[in-house]
């Protein structure tokens, strides 16, 4: 038997809501110790939460913009908006992180913290595992923007745990720094791909292609 329509639709206004308060919590650690320990690795991550609130923001009040007439031939512009707006700064933080990064690999990169970076790392990667869970697998199966809230949230569970592996490795050798803007650049790509793919289906969707933002 289906879910109801009502039910399911109010059951993604609280999940964003949860995700969303956990990525605010996350941002000022993941600066403060960007900023100490020395690490674009981490100020990317930074970054991407960043740029994840503010989508997951826009995305909340446009699933419920899309909620007070889910029938209305123009229902899911809001979300369609959301999903360009979210694109352009994704692309906007790749932009950034990548030139910080050559230009750290290209000057010799400086000496990072590792231990905090590790740290931090860990505790990002168990809270993007813990926002998944909050979303559920199922979330995969009900329309597209839940969809890539939780790709997005997966996606920066293994970011996390790339800057975890980086940051040990150079707290235990004392050195290996360039591994630090080599991660950034890595995220960065990541980043930069998911913002161009978001961004040709948001306008595809404005210019009226029929792409499906809700399969409840």
């Amino acid at each position: 038997m289906s879910s109801n329509p009502g039910t399911v639709r109010f059951s993604q206004r609280r999940r964003l809501a949860i995700v969303l308060a956990l990525n605010l919590a996350l941002i000022g650690g993941l600066v403060t110790v960007g900023i100490a320990a020395r690490s674009v690795g981490v100020l990317a991550a930074a970054g991407d939460t960043l740029a994840d609130s503010v989508a997951l923001a826009l995305g909340l009040i446009a699933v419920t913009l899309r909620d007070r007439n889910p029938d209305h031939p123009r229902a899911n512009r809001p979300i369609a908006i959301v999903a360009l707006v979210n694109a352009a700064i994704l692309i906007a933080v790749t932009v950034i992180v990548t030139v910080e990064a050559i230009a750290r690999l290209r000057e010799g990169s400086p000496a990072v913290l590792g231990f905090p970076m590790a740290v931090v790392s860990f505790i990002t990667l168990a809270v993007m595992i813990a926002g998944a869970i909050v979303l559920g697998l199922s979330a995969r199966r009900e329309d597209i923007h839940m969809k890539s809230v939780l790709l997005d949230t997966l996606a920066d569970a293994a970011a996390a745990a790339g800057v975890l592996v980086a940051g040990t490795i150079i707290w235990r050798t004392g050195g290996l720094y360039w591994l630090d803007p080599v991660i950034a650049l890595i995220l960065a790509a990541v980043i930069g791909y998911a913002g161009a793919q978001l961004a040709v289906q948001a306008v595809a969707a404005l210019r009226g292609a029929d792409i499906d933002f809700d399969n409840d």
